[in-house]
């Protein structure tokens, strides 16, 4: 065997142990449930709506142009649609395929960038797929996971190897167009900054800055241009308001003053803890960066010169939102996983004190365990009036035992404390999911809600919805035909005189005996509630007059026993 192949059979070796698992635990926990509101369903609304209406240039949604985001994860959806038939379960597999791309692309990287350590490439996988905030988001239909394989690979083709020592700038440009398309300008916050700073981390950019910086720019215009591409046709085949939000206010209305998740320069620090939990808790990879070597090495620099330009810059945007970071989360890993291999070479006390072992997580895991024991006792005693706790309380104790052999796990002496850690955290934040999705989930299944507004629709009926409307049942009910947004006072009363047969769906954060009684169906609804109503009697009764009896009983759900907690005023 040659050292070439013998390297390639080791690399498919390494392959071997955590891209299963996570395909496997990722697979298990999206598979539970159907597509979660209001991400999910919202992304799964766009690809439907330009799939009934064969709209595939410019996304749509609820039958109006949709200029929050760029065409290319809709694409992908209806790539698998037109193999497989329309249908929640490609996007769903596709998200955990995009997972799986970040974190072969991730161990590409960290080969890359230290190649005479491949134990940091070996790492870096198990670092990212443990990192519990990730894990859970990229369970989303969403777009930043996509984002990071074009923000990732965008790197690659910017660090020289020992076999290219010039950057690939026709593979920087391709990845540079995809990530556009993904999600607009914002690619260019994620990997500019690198590339802006070569020089400072790359052998390369040093000797030969006007190529780094001449190749480099004209990569990032052919990237613009393979986005122009796209949007010049869409402004030219919609409306001059789908041009204004998507040239300037969905970039604009973001980075000063807000219209959305305005929050002050500072948010992002405290978060930073929930986004690299549970490593961000093991006192041995602090030690390991306490004790990076000074200076830094390229691979650092260069994962300094991603990492903290984003920060910064995201901090300085008036929008916020911690997904908005995930595309520094397999940067962030490596520095981690680069941290614990080099305090691992180096030796020492610090590389095997048990002072400095994965005791804090263990104990997170036992303390909870110890609250998944407790549930059950608290029920029995009549102590918890919280339906989620009462829920919960039903099947907690199974998963308590598991917590505390998940504990013991990471508590075991011996090598492969990095892996051992690794996969207790991707199990424990897996089970999490399934705990939430067998115990919480059904009073949040928009099944029944979505049936009876789509059967409504085949009926030629109205639908109106009271305030904004996210895509929620488009593209569960498949509905081809708008739901009209109404406010109260007389856009209801409007409705309601045109459409005498339609339903309004109402969310209101507290019920009223006359909810229950006069609605059609009621249920729970990310912390609010939804109501479905014909549409004269929600008029009637806003008018202050009372409305004829219901023909039948109004739909309470889940059960009957969740009702007992809530309180009707």
């Amino acid at each position: 065997m040659t050292d070439a192949s013998s390297a390639h059979f080791k690399h498919l070796q390494d392959l071997l142990w955590w891209l299963p698992l996570y395909i496997a635990v990722a697979s298990l926990a999206i598979f539970l449930q159907p597509p979660l509101p209001v991400h999910s369903t919202r992304t799964l609304a766009v690809a439907w709506d330009m799939w009934a209406h064969h709209q595939f240039w410019v996304p749509h949604i609820n039958g109006a142009p949709y200029a929050q985001k760029a065409p290319l994860l809709f694409w992908l959806i209806h790539a698998g649609w037109v193999v497989f038939g329309v249908n929640d379960v490609w996007p769903r597999l596709l998200m955990v395929l995009i997972g799986a791309a970040q974190l072969i692309l991730s161990q590409a990287l960290a080969l890359r960038l230290f190649p005479e350590h491949p134990k940091v490439a070996r790492a870096a996988p198990w670092v990212l797929l443990s990192l519990s905030f990730g894990f859970l988001f990229g369970l989303q239909i969403m777009y930043d996971g996509l984002l990071a394989v074009w923000v990732l690979a965008t790197m690659l083709c910017l660090v020289p190897s020992q076999r290219h020592p010039s950057p690939r700038w026709i593979g920087m440009a391709v990845c540079t167009g995809l990530g556009l398309l993904t999600k607009g300008p914002v690619m260019l916050v994620h990997t500019a900054p690198v590339w802006l700073l070569g020089p400072w981390w790359c052998s390369w950019a040093r000797a030969h800055r006007m190529r780094w910086y001449g190749f480099g720019l004209a990569a990032i215009i052919s990237g613009c241009i393979l986005l122009a591409a796209w949007v010049i046709p869409a402004v030219q085949m919609s409306s001059a308001a789908y041009a204004h939000n998507l040239l300037f206010k969905q970039t604009s209305g973001r980075v000063v003053d807000a219209f959305i998740h305005n929050r002050p320069f500072w948010w992002y620090l405290p978060w930073a803890v929930v986004l690299l939990f549970p490593f961000v808790a093991w006192p041995r990879m602090w030690a390991g960066v306490l004790l990076l070597p000074r200076p830094l090495p390229p691979g650092l620099r260069m994962t300094f010169a991603w990492l903290v330009p984003a920060f910064l810059i995201f901090s300085a945007f008036s929008g916020k939102q911690c997904y908005y970071l995930v595309p520094e989360l397999p940067g962030a890993a490596i520095v981690m996983a680069t941290a614990i291999t080099l305090l691992r070479a180096r030796g020492g006390r610090a590389a095997h004190s048990q002072w400095l072992s994965a005791w804090p997580p263990a104990l997170g895991a036992f303390a909870m365990a110890s609250l998944l024991f407790a549930l059950p006792l608290a029920a029995d005693s009549s102590k918890l009036q919280n339906h989620w706790l009462h829920d919960l309380a039903g099947i907690s104790a199974p998963y308590g035992v598991l917590y505390v052999l998940l504990g013991g796990f990471m508590l075991l002496p011996g090598r492969g404390e990095l892996r051992r850690l690794a996969s207790a955290c991707l199990i424990g934040s897996a089970t999490v999911y399934v705990m939430v999705t067998m115990a919480i989930y059904p009073a949040f299944d928009m099944h029944p809600a979505t049936s009876l507004l789509a059967h409504a629709e085949t009926q030629g009926r109205a639908i109106g919805n009271l305030d904004s409307y996210d895509g929620q049942f488009e593209f569960a009910g498949r509905m081809t035909r708008p739901v009209i947004r109404l406010h109260e006072g007389q856009s209801l009363q409007s409705f309601a005189a045109k459409h005498r047969h339609g339903l309004v769906v109402a969310y209101p954060r507290r019920l009223t005996a006359t909810d229950v009684h006069y609605a059609r169906l009621v249920q729970p609804y990310r912390g609010v509630w939804i109501v479905i109503w014909d549409a004269t009697s929600l008029a009637t009764l806003r008018r202050g007059q009372q409305p004829p009896e219901p023909h039948a009983p109004t739909i309470l759900l889940p059960t009957p026993n969740y009702w007992r907690y809530t309180q009707i005023h």
